[in-house]
């Protein structure tokens, strides 16, 4: 995620980390350049003349504006909801390991150590789990039996929450929770489950391929005949219009690719990396232990 304040007036030109425009460099460049032939040439294609009046592209860039806008309205959504989920994650593990502090065999440190790091574990286990990255982050805060199970399974962060889900019960079944505290537990726990679905629902089922694709198609059409519906109407300055134009169609175009799944590891996905570092901080903190992590910083204006 792009951390940065709003830079002044005149230096929004020349912003560029954090800017769409790397990777729309060479779309808009194309439309320009073709312009520019456009312009040189008078709109002839081999001697001939091809005419075409602003009003069509007046009618189709307003309905192409509304359609990129209702679908970067509907990826924000997405983004939004991925990260009210994951703000979700942050409470239900800060409840769940004060709970087990707290009410779960207390004073025995060493054994509520072990089911406070389940749940940083589990944080870490779904973060790669959503990226399709390597998980060599979970292991490390769990038991070595435990770390051969959960890097075996085909859902290792399920297999985290059976772990937990199993220990709360045999703690219930030795009288060492109350029967309340472990329906609160429990509850947290299939929240928990809650999230990691609702993340797996938002991964795996993108916007239909066949909407993108005629979005995609349209505005690339649009962007490349333009030239030709306005070389009579404005001359030289064709080049210029096209360009702004592209800039802004092929932009949203493109921020609404980004967006779409927001876990993925791209400069405007969500920052897992810093949320997952913030329980393990909050967790760890929560077992007094002092030798913290720090939280993650951005690098270039790139949180991840």
């Amino acid at each position: 995620m792009i951390i940065r304040e709003r830079p002044a007036a005149w230096r929004l030109f020349f912003v560029l980390r954090g800017s769409i425009l790397h990777r729309i460099k060479w779309e808009v460049a194309t439309t320009v350049t073709i312009s520019l032939l456009v312009t040189l040439l008078h709109g002839r294609v081999f001697e001939t003349k091809i005419t075409l009046t602003p009003i069509p592209f007046s009618l189709i860039g307003l309905a192409l504006a509304i359609f990129l806008g209702f679908r970067n309205s509907t990826t924000y959504d997405r983004w939004w909801e991925g990260r009210r989920l994951w703000g979700d994650l942050v409470i239900h593990a800060r409840s769940l390991a004060r709970m087990t502090i707290s009410h779960v065999q207390p004073g025995e440190s060493a054994l509520q150590a072990v089911r406070v790091r389940r749940l940083i574990a589990f944080t870490h286990a779904l973060r790669h789990s959503l990226r399709g990255t390597r998980d060599d982050d979970s292991a490390r805060f769990l038991p070595a039996d435990e770390a051969a199970i959960v890097a075996a399974a085909a859902n290792p962060p399920d297999r985290i929450l059976q772990l937990l889900s199993a220990d709360l019960a045999d703690a219930a079944a030795r009288g060492q929770v109350a029967p309340m505290i472990s329906a609160s537990i429990e509850d947290e726990l299939t929240a928990l489950a809650g999230v990691q679905a609702g993340c797996e629902r938002l991964h795996g089922t993108p916007l239909p391929f066949s909407y993108t694709l005629l979005l995609h198609r349209t505005a690339h059409l649009y962007c490349l005949l333009l030239p030709f519906g306005l070389v009579d109407t404005i001359g030289f300055s064709t080049p210029l219009v096209v360009g702004l134009i592209s800039y802004t169609f092929f932009g949203l175009d493109t921020i609404g690719d980004e967006i779409e799944d927001p876990f993925a590891l791209l400069p405007n996905s969500l920052p897992l990396d810093a949320i997952s570092r913030r329980i393990e901080i909050d967790l760890r903190d929560a077992l007094g232990e002092t030798d913290l992590p720090e939280m993650l910083q951005p690098v270039d204006y790139c949180l991840l």
